[in-house]
């Protein structure tokens, strides 16, 4: 799949994704398995909630290209009981190079921790999106790619007071109002014997 720019590799996430992910703890020595359903859905350049994030980060909304807007339910194996992930999340992007490869990530909020959070994106030789962020306490960069139109790879690292190395394989689900995020996620025994957990980036 040749995927010119980043904005494009936004607009083919666009959908209802089942995820499955098998996440290794450095620190534990241990693997941990999870289930997760994610939605993406594309925003415009011109939507108003693209624009407030930018003036959030302090940059000009000019500059967007588009976005999407994401919300993610999942389940971990070692979650205790009534413990969930579930959140939503608005992304903006701001290319700095002309064939709109490599830019700024702007999100209303971040995953580890609630305030906005502006990271950077990255096209590879390969078509590879990277995406990376840095917290107070941790930095994080995943790499995503597509091995079709309706299979998607991620990789990702964290590294800070959790270290952790993920694998993640995403399959497209048909379009359908029968399951949105906020319902039941797959826990990790329905997921099958490798399945995913969300992304420390939220989709």
């Amino acid at each position: 799949m040749r995927i010119d720019d980043a904005i494009s590799f936004f607009r083919l996430s666009c959908g209802r994704w089942q995820s499955q992910r098998s996440s290794h703890h450095l620190l534990h020595r241990r693997a941990e398995a999870g289930g997760s359903l994610i939605v993406v859905e594309e925003l415009s350049a011109d939507d108003p909630r693209l624009a407030s994030i930018a003036q959030l980060h302090q940059q000009d909304p000019a500059g967007l290209v588009g976005g999407c807007r994401v919300r993610w339910s999942g389940s971990m194996a070692w979650d205790k009981a009534g413990e969930t992930h579930e959140g939503e999340s608005v992304f903006g992007l701001i290319p700095n190079d002309e064939r709109g490869r490599a830019g700024l990530l702007l999100r209303d909020r971040g995953y580890a921790e609630t305030a906005p959070v502006a990271g950077s994106f990255q096209m590879d030789e390969r078509d590879g999106l990277l995406l990376s962020t840095s917290y107070e306490t941790m930095n994080s960069l995943e790499r995503f790619s597509f091995a079709g139109p309706d299979v998607r790879l991620r990789t990702s690292t964290v590294e800070g007071l959790s270290n952790t190395a993920s694998f993640c394989v995403e399959t497209r689900l048909p379009d359908s109002p029968d399951q949105e995020p906020g319902q039941s996620a797959p826990t990790a025994e329905e997921a099958g014997p490798s399945p995913a957990a969300l992304s420390l980036l939220g989709w």
